[in-house]
């Protein structure tokens, strides 16, 4: 499914700035960031992570897990990965509260602690749709007979968006960001347990769970 594959194409660009936001963060705090390329880290995850990506999951994907699969979407990996969303829209509040004074010694310090936690944030939610909640909608969609949804290229702004993005990542290479507490699998989320109890406990019916079963027993 083209939408899919997009999605996870694009998870791809968002981690590459995320760990360039990394780089640059631990830059300000020896006085070499510049609050112009921290307004750019700003609109790239505004306008191409937020209105283009995110939204695109919000007002496409996740609906159509609910309409077309039976998923539930007030509870499980839809309604947390939804709070992801909307929290990481606060934190991008914060940081912007803070990007004029990332060349003054206690904004950097408040930058750098802030666009950690940000990061942190944003790659265990990548890791979530990436190792769960994308490859699982695959398989629903194919049972459903759901072969396409709708997408949209990035307009204009979105564009210059990324385009920017792409620029600070030349301009401040990627920190490699795999050693950030990162895992696969509904196990390493840190929503696993609370308030998710995981994808089959929270979608599977008793039909798969009956099917999970006797595949473990011939085994």
């Amino acid at each position: 499914m083209r939408l899919i594959d997009d999605l996870e194409a694009e998870h791809a660009t968002i981690e590459r700035v995320v760990g360039s936001l990394v780089t640059f963060a631990a830059r300000c705090l020896s006085g070499a960031g510049l609050a112009a390329d921290a307004a750019g880290y700003l609109r790239f995850f505004r306008l191409y992570a937020g209105r283009y990506h995110h939204a695109r999951e919000d007002g496409v994907l996740f609906p159509a897990l609910v309409r077309e699969t039976g998923a539930p979407g007030d509870r499980g990996p839809i309604a947390v990965l939804q709070a992801d969303h909307r929290a990481m829209e606060r934190l991008l509040e914060e940081l912007a509260a803070l990007a004029d004074r990332v060349d003054a010694a206690e904004g950097a310090v408040a930058f750098q602690a802030l666009a950690m936690r940000y990061a942190t944030a944003l790659l265990h939610h990548i890791d979530a749709e990436n190792s769960v909640l994308l490859p699982e909608a695959a398989a629903r969609f194919r049972g459903a007979v759901v072969l396409e949804l709708p997408g949209r290229e990035p307009d204009a702004e979105e564009t210059a968006a990324r385009d920017e993005g792409e620029r600070l990542v030349r301009a401040h290479p990627p920190t490699d960001v795999t050693g950030f507490d990162r895992g696969d699998g509904c196990c390493a989320c840190p929503a696993y347990g609370n308030p998710c109890e995981g994808i089959e406990r929270e979608w599977w019916s008793e039909l798969e769970w009956e099917d999970a079963r006797e595949r473990l027993g011939s085994q």
